[in-house]
């Protein structure tokens, strides 16, 4: 009963916004913005795209402030559960605070990965990190903007662990920036956001050398060769952004949706 009139109340966008409005500044903030339109622009790709459903086992990978939380507590159902971990303390700390006590099936946690742009202090290497939850927990994952701020090593563990924690029949959501023919195209005529014209190697390059975290780009064939060595099947066709200058696309980076298959 908690959970279904606390969810009625969330369903009110006056409510997510006075109620549900994390502080503004450092260790607050992760990505650009309008906090509340991009949670419900990615609800809905999740839904329509992704095809989360209302009674899912969800994982937030890189959760932040909850951008994505938020705009969930008004579509999980009762069995439903969403799981989210970050790397910032302080987003952590405040949506186990003010998101989790009026969705007790909302949790949060915080985990000490290193990411030089996020956080330089971070203990645990990122391609060495296991997901703390067992094989096969969830029907949905996503990773909205964290390959973009991943080195190969680090992503393909991440994939891996996506991989190994989806359900059989699961599905995830991963968001990318992808080299590809036409986005090398657009770049080369400068119409994109970023360049990528730093090589990390023949799979992945930086916008910023300095700061090599700070956005980055992974060939889309390579990318591809990845989910089947998983055990994942990419599906078709890969929803590309507008972050190189493309017109009319769903989102600003590329989505790629994929299922466990076995």
């Amino acid at each position: 009963m908690l959970i279904q009139t606390n969810r009625v109340l969330a369903s009110s966008a006056l409510f997510r916004r006075w109620f549900l409005t994390p502080p503004q500044g450092a260790g607050y903030t992760v990505g650009g913005g309008d906090f509340h339109k991009i949670g419900q622009h990615f609800r809905q790709h999740f839904i329509q795209l992704g095809g989360l459903q209302p009674q899912h086992k969800v994982l937030d990978v890189g959760c932040g402030t909850g951008r994505m939380a938020v705009p969930l507590t008004s579509y999980l159902n009762a069995q439903g559960e969403y799981w989210g971990f970050d790397i910032t303390s302080a987003g952590i700390t405040w949506c186990q605070t003010h998101i989790s006590p009026r969705f007790p099936n909302f949790h949060f946690q915080q985990v000490d990965v290193y990411n030089s742009f996020y956080n330089p202090t971070g203990t645990i290497q990122p391609q060495d990190y296991a997901f703390p939850f067992a094989d096969g927990t969830f029907d949905f994952i996503f990773l909205t903007s964290i390959f973009t701020h991943l080195l190969p090593a680090a992503m393909a563990n991440y994939l891996a662990e996506v991989a190994r924690t989806l359900k059989p029949g699961g599905r995830c959501f991963i968001t990318y920036f992808l080299r590809n023919p036409e986005a090398i195209a657009l770049m080369t005529a400068g119409h994109s956001k970023f360049q990528f014209d730093h090589a990390i190697d023949n799979y992945c390059w930086a916008a910023d050398p300095t700061n090599l975290e700070a956005a980055v780009a992974y060939d889309e064939a390579y990318v591809r060769q990845l989910y089947p060595a998983n055990g994942l099947m990419l599906f078709n066709p890969i929803h590309y952004g507008s972050w190189c200058g493309r017109q009319s696309t769903p989102s600003f980076q590329d989505i790629a949706i994929a299922t466990r298959t076995d």
